[in-house]
C-alpha cells in the first residue's frame, strides 16, 4: 500500500491544452494556410461571447475573404453582404434588433480598401454595433494582392519590390481615422502574434462589445493577424514579422483621444 503523506492532494490527470476548446467552435480545424492568425481571432470572439452570455442573441455580418470560414466554423448566427457593406447591413439588423450584439467581421481588403465608406458612415452616426477588421496588408482569397492597409516596404502580389508610397500612396490608418469621429466610443488595435497580444486582444473586444451593449455608440477593433503565405515569408516567421514590420506602422493599444472607458 502506498502512503501519501497527510495534508498532499492527490495527483491530477494531465489534461491536454486541446481539451480547452472554446465552446462556440464547432472545429478547431481550418482550411486556411499554416501560420494565419485569422483562427486565433475567431476563438476570442467566441470566447468573449460566451462569457458575456450573447451567443444566443448575436448577428454577426461577415464580408468575403479567408476569413469567411469563420460562418461555418463558428455556432453564431451570421449574414454575409456584399464587398464592403457589412456596416450598412449590420445598421439594419441592429436598428431592427436593437437588444442583439450586431457585429461585422472584416479583413482589410473588405473594410478598408471596398468599404471604407461605409465604415466612417456608420461611426459618424454612432451607430451602436462593433466592427472588427482582421489587418493582415492582404487581398489574400483573391492572390494575395495589395491593400489599402498594406505597410511601406511589404511585398504582395501587386508589389513585388514592396510597397513604394511614390507609386502606391500610403497605407490608411483606419482605426486612427474611425477614433476621431464623435460617434464612435471605443477603438483598440490588438494582435495575435504572441501569448500577451492574444489575452489583450481579447480584452479589447470583450470591452467593445460590453459598450456596445450599454448604448455607448459605435466600437471598433482592428486585430493585426499574420499571413506568411501572402507575406513571402517562412511559416514560423510570421509573428516576428508582425512585430517587427506591421506593428511599426499600426502600434496594437487602446487607440486615443476619441475612445471612452
Amino acid at each position: 500500500m502506498t502512503h501519501v503523506p497527510t495534508g498532499v492532494p492527490p495527483a491530477v490527470p494531465a489534461t491536454k491544452v486541446a481539451d480547452f476548446g472554446a465552446p462556440l467552435l464547432l472545429s478547431e480545424e481550418h482550411h486556411l494556410c499554416p501560420g494565419c492568425g485569422h483562427p486565433v481571432a475567431w476563438r476570442l470572439l467566441c470566447e468573449v461571447m460566451t462569457e458575456l452570455n450573447l451567443a444566443d442573441r448575436a448577428v454577426g455580418v461577415i464580408g468575403h475573404g479567408c476569413y469567411t470560414q469563420a460562418a461555418v466554423l463558428t455556432d453564431l448566427e451570421w449574414l454575409q453582404c456584399l464587398h464592403g457593406r457589412a456596416p450598412a447591413v449590420a445598421t439594419g439588423v441592429k436598428r431592427v434588433h436593437p437588444d442583439v450584439a450586431v457585429f461585422t467581421l472584416q479583413g482589410d481588403g473588405d473594410m478598408a480598401s471596398e468599404g471604407l465608406h461605409e465604415l466612417l458612415h456608420a461611426a459618424g452616426r454612432a451607430e451602436p454595433i462593433t466592427c472588427i477588421m482582421l489587418n493582415n496588408g492582404v487581398f489574400g482569397d483573391t492572390g494575395g494582392q495589395m491593400t489599402a492597409t498594406t505597410v511601406v516596404g511589404q511585398r504582395t502580389k501587386t508589389s513585388l519590390e514592396g510597397r513604394d508610397p511614390a507609386s502606391h500612396g500610403f497605407p490608411i490608418p483606419v482605426a486612427d481615422l474611425v477614433r476621431t469621429l464623435p460617434g464612435t466610443a471605443y477603438v483598440a488595435r490588438g494582435a495575435v502574434n504572441n501569448a500577451g497580444s492574444v489575452a489583450q486582444t481579447k480584452k479589447f473586444l470583450r470591452r467593445a462589445f460590453e459598450l456596445q451593449m450599454e448604448g455607448a455608440g459605435f466600437t471598433f477593433v482592428e486585430i493585426l493577424t499574420m499571413c506568411p503565405t501572402g507575406w513571402f515569408i517562412p511559416t514560423a516567421e510570421g509573428p516576428g514579422y508582425l512585430t517587427s514590420v506591421f506593428e511599426e506602422t499600426f502600434p496594437v493599444g487602446l487607440i486615443e483621444p476619441g475612445a471612452r472607458r
